[in-house]
């Protein structure tokens, strides 16, 4: 339309010259003009359009940017999660191999390489944007590893055969936090990425020398088992804190390495997603003997508790964030800020899977067979994601009904 006014005024009209005078004529037709004149000009037409158009591009533009940015997180997690669904299928199918490959120690290799690979992708150069928002973080700090954790005794007051199911997500519930996925989402929803960085940090590094009183206490006890929680911790410190570290240290000792890592993130998601996917490979062909006499709808019933688990661990930080924020100055509060509550929120309620693999793995047979163990919690890390991508999705959406409420 703007453009078909601007001709109308850049393109004008032919003079036709009459022999015949024609003042009357001409008065009558100029004073018909007047009479119903345009109360808004032709140029006030247009620049009153083009503004409207320019909004309308913007919001365009910024939906297409939103919906790039899901599918590309999707994208990323692809992989992961088809590795996790294709390793256990494929130990179901045919598990000779996989037997094979654990008497040969294949899983201490793989454990090693996830977390060498995770510490080379863990970048830590936005910690210190995190500090204004400590009490936020150092919540969910205590969340990951001192509160949740207490959601392993009421798993465990679930009836379900066989008992490993009950037990490997009540395992489940005191791992720390997701190595990349809570990060990534927080920064799809635009949320304070810095924080969610600094709090999965944090919570793992610490999470590992936690995690072995955190099992003694709540899941030993209720299962009467006795766990040597001196040697799960030499265990783990070996197995998990001291790749980890090696991998950051090589990440920060070269900044050419920390570059090809950054601009190669697929790739090594890639390779960490294979080295994850051999670990429940192996451990389902060892138990598929046990796994194939377990019925569906027992498998069902986990499933189904591991998405609960995960909607509780959102009900409760969802309430203790509003509950912090209610007692720390309302609106004006730390907590109140949405970019705050979105990365605690999220980082606080996800547990990861690479970490309570290795712990059922140190573990051996303590609680049953470590198949059994895995398989609900490789759905419960499946589900969260799923869940919490819908999530930010939602947040994303809110806030560019928000922005286009606020032009408008």
């Amino acid at each position: 339309m703007a453009g078909t006014i601007q001709s109308l005024i850049l393109t004008p009209p032919s003079i036709v010259t009459s022999p015949f005078p024609c003042r009357k004529t001409c008065c009558l037709f100029s004073r018909s003009l007047r009479i119903n004149p345009p109360r808004r000009s032709i140029s006030t037409l247009i620049i009153s359009c083009k503004p409207s158009d320019e909004i309308h591009g913007s919001d365009l533009a910024n939906g297409l940017n939103w919906t790039k940015t899901l599918m590309n997180f999707a994208s990323n997690n692809f992989l992961p999660l088809a590795a996790l669904t294709s390793g256990v299928a494929f130990g179901l199918v045919n598990p000779t191999l996989g037997c094979l490959a654990d008497k040969c120690n294949l899983s201490k290799f793989s454990t090693f390489g996830i977390f060498v690979v995770s510490g080379l992708t863990l970048r830590s150069d936005a910690i210190g944007a995190a500090v204004k928002a400590w009490p936020v973080g150092l919540f969910g700090l205590c969340s990951i590893l001192f509160f949740t954790p207490y959601f392993s005794r009421i798993i465990l007051l679930i009836p379900l055969q066989p008992q490993e199911f009950v037990t490997g997500l009540a395992i489940f519930s005191c791992m720390p936090t997701t190595l990349s996925s809570a990060v990534a989402l927080t920064q799809l929803a635009g949320g304070n990425s810095a924080l969610a960085l600094a709090m999965t940090v944090l919570s793992n590094l610490l999470g590992i020398l936690i995690i072995p009183f955190s099992i003694s206490k709540f899941i030993a006890v209720g299962v009467g088992v006795y766990v040597p929680t001196a040697q799960l911790l030499k265990s783990l410190v070996l197995t998990l804190l001291v790749p980890l570290i090696l991998g950051k240290v090589l990440r920060e000792s070269s900044r050419g390495l920390a570059n090809f890592v950054d601009h190669n993130r697929k790739l090594f998601s890639k390779i960490n997603a294979v080295f994850l996917s051999l670990v429940p490979w192996m451990q389902v062909s060892r138990s598929r003997s046990l796994l194939m006499m377990v019925k569906p709808a027992a498998f069902i019933v986990a499933i189904g508790m591991g998405m609960l688990l995960h909607l509780g661990l959102l009900a409760f930080n969802a309430l203790a964030i509003r509950s912090l924020s209610a007692i720390s100055g309302g609106h004006k509060s730390i907590f109140s800020k949405k970019e705050n509550a979105q990365a605690a929120l999220l980082v606080a309620s996800q547990k990861t899977l690479p970490v309570m693999v290795a712990v059922v793995q140190q573990l051996g047979s303590a609680f049953g067979e470590s198949g059994l163990l895995v398989l609900p919690c490789v759905a419960a890390h499946l589900i969260q994601i799923v869940l919490d991508s819908f999530l930010a999705n939602f947040w994303l959406q809110k806030e560019l009904s928000s922005n286009t409420a606020k032009v408008a």
